[in-house]
């Protein structure tokens, strides 16, 4: 059996990232940071942790991944999230219909804030 326990995301400025993905999430520090390296946990929910990594890598986009982050109120959470130094991205195609705002983190990383108002209860299916 596998599980993903943690998400790896590279970044130049470690402290500021840290400081941004903690307000974002509400996680924590799961060890104190070290130079390089920290991982952030949920407080309480069952979830993966964002590990951040502070290493040079070249952006490349559209990124080859990204975060898709549920939102019950999708609107309140983009202007909270641009208060805190996240920024909507423009793609011209972009569905009519699409239920996702794509947003990138102060250093560039994307992730999707979806529109899920009923999403606390969701839960993976198991496999078959």
């Amino acid at each position: 059996m596998l599980k993903i326990v943690s998400i790896v995301i590279r970044v130049s400025d470690l402290p500021a990232q840290s400081r941004f993905w903690q307000a974002a999430l509400g996680y924590v520090e799961r060890d104190p940071a070290d130079e390089d390296w920290v991982v952030l946990t949920p407080r309480d929910a069952d979830a993966p942790c964002i590990a951040l990594d502070a290493h040079h890598s070249e952006r490349i986009l559209p990124p080859r991944i990204h975060l898709d982050i549920y939102a019950d109120d999708q609107a309140a959470e983009v202007r909270r999230l641009t208060e805190l130094g996240a920024r909507e991205v423009h793609w011209d195609n972009l569905p009519e219909d699409a239920d996702y705002v794509i947003m990138e983190d102060p250093e560039g990383n994307r992730f999707c804030i979806v529109d899920r108002p009923d999403w606390s209860g969701w839960r993976p299916q198991p496999a078959h």
